[in-house]
């Protein structure tokens, strides 16, 4: 099974902006898509954004145009850029491949 690592998250102000990082413990990740869901208190998680291996990405609709996913092969590390955060983008970060789940990180913004 792969280890998701996950870093970046933070409080920010609305408007503002965090990268998130996940670090993948093995080359296999390479080979597949990873993703991005969040999930918030009381809320189901749910897909944010995802990057196949040729890199080909797909986005939620309520994130298109402010976040941003990107791959590094060579570091086994996907990344999510997110803009223009707004309160209701407050939750738990998750990184995803195959079957294996990282820790999450924690993205609050709220002024």
């Amino acid at each position: 099974q792969v280890q998701l690592v996950e870093s970046g998250g933070g409080l920010v102000q609305p408007g503002g902006s965090l990268r998130l990082s996940c670090a993948a413990s093995s080359t296999i990740s390479i080979v597949y898509t990873m993703a991005w869901y969040r999930q918030a208190p009381g809320k189901q998680r749910e897909l944010v954004a995802a990057i196949t291996s040729a890199g080909s990405t797909n986005y939620a609709d309520f994130v298109k145009g402010r976040f941003t996913i990107s791959r590094d092969n060579a570091k086994n590390t996907i990344y999510l850029q997110m803009n223009s955060l707004k309160p209701e983008d407050t939750a738990t970060y998750y990184c995803n491949v195959l079957k294996s789940w990282g820790q999450g990180t924690q993205v609050t913004v709220s002024s």
